[in-house]
């Protein structure tokens, strides 16, 4: 009989989570030993923290390293001179330098203790004496691990909060209690659900029974730093379990309100299951979709495609359900909270046309659409036209296999069609056969918003008809001003 392996004890994990931490940190040695060097030989000492070390041991370890020391600001500043390839100091209020060095960015943090007045979230700094001041402070063990840099590069492991434990777990905890560190900075609870997605780690019990207890205390925070969190807990890995866990606690209700206020909604296929769990699956599907990076827009589009349900709920007779234009009420809904939260205006109207437009392919059936239709689909999609198909394709989630792969054909059926315009026509810009210029020629008009109204109508026309003969487009504009003339 085959003996069967066992499983690596502990002890076995944490060399193996270590051993990889070193292969990283080597892969950096042309900057950690000079860098080292520099800080050595002038009397002081340098480590590598934070989410650096956390995202080494991962095997994680990206281009942006942070590191601490027992250096003020300006000797820092001093010993970068002439090594680092560029040099600013926007952070040293708060005891930061960032430099370049090649293609890594490196910001060098003076030991820092902190105190805090539970109002805002911006601490009053003070410089601490020793690493483990600078470690107990932060916000969670698996971000309070430092690794030494000496005149040879990494030289010793230093976790005096057990964070590579937590690591091993998977388990966000904080250092102190979780109430004294999300009363210091409420930001933290949103933190905490940002790491969920990046790292699919699950919270400490204590952690998550700490945000419910004080989801409010988020309003402490400035909507431009909740939407950046938000935008990174979006974009991870595991987005899914960290909006049920900001749903869970009580955090979405303070800043996504729309969200969580989906889950008593029953959706149109009467499923068992509400509108919320809906779309947290389109935006499972979505992301599977998706090309390469994660797509900010795309996934917000995903999970507040139906934020109108609630608003447009309808019990109909027979029992039935409806929500007639929850998809306008919808749109309006993500630009009110979208602007709440600060997004760039752009932002704000590519992810609200996408929930307008996301119910669009429902009236295809079949191939009914006539190319005109089709024409205005691709027309009023703009750019946006790649995101779309994919809101639409996420967007089914029957379990009538038979009803899912109808509608799957059919959206290939559209796809095809499209494509087919695409190629005959400059659907890119679709713009009327005559320009301004020939209109008022044409008409005998000076500039004024008769000339506009007639630019409208052959823009319709273009839809509608397709690319015409310029005599055709001249037949028709005269045929339309004497109508237009006839009706004033």
């Amino acid at each position: 009989m085959t003996e069967q392996p066992q499983p690596a004890t502990t002890a076995e994990r944490r060399t193996r989570l270590l051993a990889a931490a070193a292969v990283s940190l080597r892969g950096l040695s042309d900057i950690t030993d000079p860098l080292g060097a520099l800080f050595a030989d002038a009397g002081h000492e340098l480590y590598l923290v934070g989410g650096s070390v956390r995202d080494a041991v991962l095997g994680r370890l990206g281009t942006d390293l942070d590191f601490t020391t027992d250096a003020r600001p300006e000797k820092v500043q001093e010993l970068l001179s002439g090594w680092a390839d560029t040099i600013w100091d926007t952070g040293i209020e708060f005891g930061t330098i960032s430099a370049r060095r090649k293609d890594l960015i490196l910001e060098i943090t003076t030991y820092r203790a902190e105190k805090y007045d539970g109002v805002g979230r911006n601490p009053e700094v003070t410089f601490g004496e020793s690493i483990d001041d600078d470690l107990v402070r932060r916000d969670f063990t698996i971000n309070a691990m430092a690794v030494r840099i000496g005149r040879g590069g990494a030289e010793e492991f230093h976790d005096p909060l057990d964070g590579l434990s937590a690591a091993l777990a998977g388990i966000i905890d904080t250092p102190a209690t979780p109430q004294e560190s999300f009363g210091d900075d409420p930001l933290r609870m949103l933190r905490a659900v940002r790491f969920v997605s990046q790292l699919g780690f699950g919270v400490a019990p204590r952690v998550s029974a700490a945000i419910t207890d004080m989801a409010e205390q988020i309003d402490r925070i400035t909507p431009e730093r909740v939407r950046v969190e938000l935008d990174k807990m979006i974009t991870g890995a595991h987005p899914l379990e960290a909006i049920e866990l900001m749903v869970g606690t009580g955090l979405a209700e303070r800043v996504l309100p729309e969200v969580p206020g989906m889950r008593l909604t029953i959706d149109e296929h009467h499923q068992h299951k509400d509108v919320y769990q809906h779309s947290l699956t389109v935006l499972r599907q979505a992301i599977d979709l998706e090309d390469g990076d994660p797509d900010l827009v795309l996934r917000w589009a995903a999970l507040l495609h139906d934020i109108g349900k609630p608003a447009t709920r309808r019990h109909e007779s027979g029992g039935g359900v409806s929500f007639h234009h929850h998809e306008v009420v919808g749109a309006k809904m993500v630009r009110k909270r979208m602007r709440a939260l600060k997004y760039p205006k752009a932002v704000v109207e590519d992810v609200a046309s996408l929930v307008f437009l996301h119910l669009r392919f429902h009236g295809y059936g079949d191939g009914a659409w006539t190319d005109s239709a089709v024409r205005r689909y691709i027309t009023d999609a703009g750019p946006l036209l790649d995101r779309l198909h994919k809101l639409v394709r996420a967007d089914c989630t029957t379990r009538n296999k038979r009803r899912a792969r109808r509608l799957q054909q059919n959206y290939d059926d559209l796809e095809r069609r499209i494509d087919g315009l695409r190629a005959a026509e400059d659907l890119a810009r679709v713009r009327p056969d005559l320009d301004g210029n020939a209109i008022m020629e044409l008409l005998g008009l000076p500039p004024g918003p008769l000339v506009g109204e007639a630019w409208r109508y052959l823009k319709e026309l273009r839809l509608d008809r397709g690319p015409l003969a310029r005599d055709e487009a001249e037949e028709a504009l005269r045929e339309w001003w004497a109508a237009h003339v006839a009706d004033r």
